[in-house]
């Protein structure tokens, strides 16, 4: 089993979302460990969120499940359901196709990690659940839920 150096994983700071809907993660951290050992089938994160920063837009995915173990830290996750404390030793699920729009924000005053992990389906669509936000797999481009791209769009989340 080849061993991945976390040290020598890029960080990659912020999303790939167009403005504005970027500025809320624009202090989020993500390690990508799975792409770094070479596993294509499923992404494997290591995630850092600093105080008052945001996972993500809050958001579904039509073929992929996702889920989220919190190493250290406390996050407080938002889904349709409301709110709940993730506290370090917890974890979520959000299965695939499931319509519940989550993410996570650190309310509190130091940095929160976690780690990530989601399939990797060419078929799935993510939609946000609370701004005119879409995105698919096979182009990674953010667009509105009408199809129409955004002039500043990037892949890259």
């Amino acid at each position: 089993m080849p061993k991945v150096d976390v040290a020598t994983v890029p960080v990659h700071k912020g999303t790939g979302y167009p403005a504005p809907f970027d500025q809320p993660c624009a202090d989020r951290l993500r390690q990508r460990l799975g792409d770094a050992g070479g596993l294509t089938e499923v992404g494997i994160n290591l995630m850092r969120l600093a105080p008052g920063a945001w996972s993500s837009q809050r958001h579904w995915h039509s073929a992929e499940d996702e889920f989220v173990y919190v190493l250290e830290g406390e996050l407080i996750l938002i889904e349709d359901g409301g709110e709940s404390v993730l506290r370090a030793g917890e974890c979520a699920a959000f299965p695939k196709g499931s319509g519940n729009g989550h993410h996570m924000i650190n309310r509190s005053a130091t940095t929160a990690v976690y780690i990530e992990i989601g399939t990797r389906s060419p078929a799935d669509v993510t939609t946000c659940s609370d701004i005119d936000m879409m995105s698919t797999n096979a182009d990674g481009r953010f667009v509105r839920k009408d199809g129409t791209p955004y002039p500043e769009s990037h892949p890259g989340s």
